[in-house]
């Protein structure tokens, strides 16, 4: 990708297509995410619930293993859509355990991009998201 708006724009559409594809029969909440690895890489996830709360998983979760499991090591930036199957993307932040999981993989300068139905995006660093967070450097 040739710069930093292409990127997040790959990262969008790939985050929007994966959410489609959500598996959300209890909420109806489709969320969609995609992190960008190290290597330039996009890796997607969707959230998966299960009847047996709180068994479900997240789309971030998802994404995140997809990643470790390619051989990626580190979260550069990640892409969130999420919002009702039939109605439109809501700003939809990551919970406080996807935050935790994407600070396994990411520093507190990784960003984190959300995007409404209008096409707004709002991008914050994980730092802001996650403040004093815990991460791999305190073991």
């Amino acid at each position: 990708m040739t710069n930093e708006r292409e990127a997040l724009a790959a990262l969008f559409e790939a985050a929007a297509d994966v959410r489609v594809r959500a598996h959300a029969p209890y909420s109806n909440f489709f969320v969609g995410a995609a992190v960008l690895d190290e290597e330039g890489r996009i890796h997607v996830g969707c959230n998966v619930e299960n009847a047996a709360y709180p068994e479900g998983t997240c789309a971030e979760a998802g994404a995140i293993s997809a990643m470790v499991a390619a051989g990626g090591r580190r979260i550069l930036a990640v892409a969130v859509v999420g919002g009702p199957a039939d109605g439109e993307e809501i700003l939809c932040p990551p919970c406080g355990g996807c935050r935790q999981k994407i600070r396994e993989f990411a520093g507190e300068t990784a960003s984190i991009h959300l995007r409404d139905a209008a096409g707004a995006v709002s991008s914050l660093p994980l730092g802001e998201m996650l403040p004093l967070s815990f991460g791999p450097g305190h073991l």
